[in-house]
């Protein structure tokens, strides 16, 4: 079945805007990017440069520019409505291309409104654009069964098992836990209980 996501004003509105909708806030961007800046400088991984794939409003901007001062920030959505309310870069996780490759990228609420072969690709392009570690957040089977709020939680997305995830990103990263993966190119070096 094709499905056809709108990624408009009242999409945004609801899921991030309306604080009895939303499914995330800024407060979560500041936990999140805290965690990512401490977990990265606990592994070594110097960060000089950030790409947030799929940036939505923006929210982890801010945060970025805060817990890496040094570091150059670029946001790419697909949303037409949000580039031109906010200046990011137009383009998708799955083809989306760079001479550059980042320190930092980060990939989040994006893979679940994707075919699996988008999904496949997206992957693989994360992979060419990281040289340090991926934060990837995809909603999953298991999380809309055991984890996530439903009634905030947009169901019209592809849900795939948590493994097909993890096989795919096994080709260029190493699972570090709380959704980190380090690339094969990073300087980081994970024990092996720090792997999952």
């Amino acid at each position: 079945m094709k499905r056809r996501f709108a990624f408009d004003k009242d999409y945004y509105a609801r899921y991030y805007e309306d604080p009895r909708t939303r499914v995330a806030s800024r407060a979560d961007a500041q936990r999140l990017g805290s965690f990512v800046a401490s977990y990265l400088g606990y592994l070594g991984q110097p960060v000089r440069s950030v790409l947030d794939l799929g940036c939505g409003l923006g929210h982890l901007r801010k945060v970025m520019a805060r817990e890496f001062p040094q570091a150059t920030y670029t946001g790419v959505e697909r949303s037409e409505y949000l580039c031109e309310r906010y200046g990011f870069e137009p383009g998708s996780v799955v083809d989306w291309k760079s001479r550059r490759r980042y320190d930092l990228v980060v990939c989040q609420g994006v893979l679940q409104y994707l075919t699996r072969a988008q999904a496949v690709a997206a992957i693989d392009n994360l992979g060419r654009l990281c040289r340090g570690c991926l934060y990837l957040e995809a909603l999953t089977k298991e999380d809309w069964a055991e984890a996530c709020d439903r009634r905030r939680t947009d169901s019209a997305v592809y849900l795939r098992p948590a493994s097909f995830y993890r096989r795919e990103l096994r080709k260029s990263f190493s699972p570090a836990g709380g959704g980190l993966f380090v690339h094969e190119r990073s300087p980081a070096v994970l024990y092996a209980l720090e792997k999952l």
